[in-house]
Order: structure tokens, then sequence, then C-alpha cells
């Protein structure tokens, strides 16, 4: 039975913090001033019996119970949603699909999916997010998402939360065609002698490339950047002698074109499984179904990419 208490004021802060990680943004965004967000969070977490927040660190993170809740209450609020969009609309509302892209997806694997879709279901209409792993999959936890794909989340982040294997993707050091290292043996040493760029902390395969460095004994070198994103990290490495570690599907595009190349290593470190996470227990609609065997699809057909 529902609190009596309980209002929507309450969920909707909740997922706004939770999306955000902080109450400040909250309150921003929700046009509150920051103690009615941090008492109407205080309401909610005596109502539930449960902290929902971890508050020891700069951004508010979830715990937990708040994870739990989060599936449920943004479940709940996209319900409402659209049970009110079809009311207005009537019957023959347009079907829409909400889907989180990561960069390792954006290049090809998705758009080519897309596309196919499009031709199947032309009345549907494709919502299209991209932005880091985390808010990704909290919007999928909450509802504003029905699918994200890319990388298989680290470990942790996964709660509430299926991952579908589609394949394995490399992880690669590209550089311009013209770099000194291209075509001649290279040691460790030499990735020291050029500008680095290397994913952040928070992307998805940092974990995989601090273990390759490691494993070359060169612990964690300082970074000239820190980046992932596809148009600012192909502008600086096109013209300088920058080595960019990245999924390799995100620059499919200019490998395949020769304007970035593969400087070629022997690690099995750099890798990691590539596909679609769903929220836990969800029923995906007809719709939905199609897009993910259209995923499914052209996962399967491209060649370049490892087995699933």
């Amino acid at each position: 039975m529902l609190h009596p208490r309980l209002r929507l004021r309450h969920l909707n802060c909740f997922l706004e913090t939770a999306r955000l990680g902080s109450l400040s943004a909250a309150a921003d965004a929700l046009k509150i001033s920051q103690p009615a967000a941090s008492k109407t969070i205080q309401e909610l977490e005596e109502m539930m019996g449960a902290a929902l927040f971890d508050r020891s660190g700069r951004r508010l993170t979830l715990l937990p119970a708040g994870r739990l809740f989060q599936q449920s209450a943004g479940t709940a609020l996209g319900e409402l949603s659209r049970a009110q969009a079809l009311l207005q609309g009537g019957a023959a509302e347009t079907c829409r699909i909400a889907a989180g892209v990561l960069p390792s997806a954006a290049s090809g694997l998705f758009p080519d999916a897309a596309e196919a879709f499009r031709k199947r279901h032309p009345a549907a209409t494709l919502r299209v997010s991209t932005g880091p792993n985390w808010l990704l999959l909290s919007q999928l936890r909450e509802g504003a998402l029905d699918i994200v794909v890319g990388r298989m989340p680290p470990t942790g982040a996964g709660d509430g939360l299926t991952f579908r294997q589609l394949y394995w993707e490399r992880v690669v050091p590209v550089v311009r065609p013209g770099h000194p290292l291209v075509g001649r043996p290279w040691s460790a040493e030499d990735f020291l002698r050029f500008p680095l760029m290397l994913p952040p902390s928070g992307a998805v395969i940092h974990a995989s490339v601090r273990a390759f460095l490691q494993s070359l004994g060169l612990a964690m070198p300082t970074p000239a950047y820190e980046n992932v994103s596809h148009t600012f990290g192909r502008r600086v490495v096109e013209t300088s002698d920058t080595i960019w570690f990245i999924s390799q599907g995100v620059v499919a595009t200019e490998l395949a074109a020769g304007s970035l190349t593969v400087l070629p290593v022997r690690n099995e470190l750099l890798g990691g499984p590539v596909g679609i996470s769903l929220r836990q227990n969800a029923s995906a609609s007809r719709e939905l179904q199609a897009l993910i065997e259209e995923l499914e699809a052209i996962a399967s057909r491209d060649p370049s990419r490892g087995p699933a």
C-alpha cells in the first residue's frame, strides 16, 4: 500500500536528484529552492524507511535501496505519462522508443539498425540520446529510456538491468597516418614520448586501458587529454602526434577511410563486450523487440566485429 503522504513531487525530486547527482542541480531543474529539494528527499527517505543516497562524496550517488526505488518510481511515472498521452491523443498515438546510445555504438551499429528498423516500422519515432554511461543507465532504470546500446555496464552499475552481448570490440591506440610510430617497431616507453588521449575515469573503457598500460609497466601516465568524444578526438589526432586509446567502433569510419590508423598491439586486456541493456522484468513492446532484432542482425553481419 502506498504511503498516504507520498506525492508526485517526491518522485520527481528523487528522479532528478538521481539523474543529476546534485540537490542544487535538481532544484534548478524543478524550479524550487535547494532547501525545498533537500526537505522533499528527506521526507521521501523517512516514508521509505531507508536512506536512498550516499552523501559522502561531492556527487550524490544512489545506494542499493535508491537504485531499486529508482527503477520502480521511474517506471510508475513513465506509465502515468503514457496513460495521459493516450487519453489526450487517442488510441492512434505514434509508437515512440527512447534509446540511449554510447559512443561505441553511435557511429555504425545503431544508425544502421535504426535505418533498417524504420523501413519495417515507418510510423514509429526513435528518440536517441547520447551521454556518459552512468547517465544513460540511470535514465534507463527510471524509465526515461527503453534501451541503452553500447559497452557492458561496469560492475555495480548494472543493478536492476539486464545485458545482452552482441559482440566483442577492441580498444585501440589510433594515430594519424604519418605518425612517427607508424610502420616501425615500438616499445612501451615510446608512448611517453607523445601526447596521450585516454578515457576519463567515468568511461566504461577506462579500466581496460589502465590494465593495458600497467601490463606494459607504465602505471597510469598523465594524459594530455581525457576524452571519448568522437569529434574532438578525431580533430586532435588528425592534426598532431597524439595517441588516442578509444573503442574501435567509434573511429571505424576514419579507419576505413585511412584518415586514422591503428598502432598494432597484442593484448587481450584491450577490449570488451558491446550489447543491449534493458530494465529487468520490463516487457518489450513489439516495436522495441523489432529494434533489438535489427541490432542483432547488423552485429552478426559485420565481420570486423568479434564474435558475440
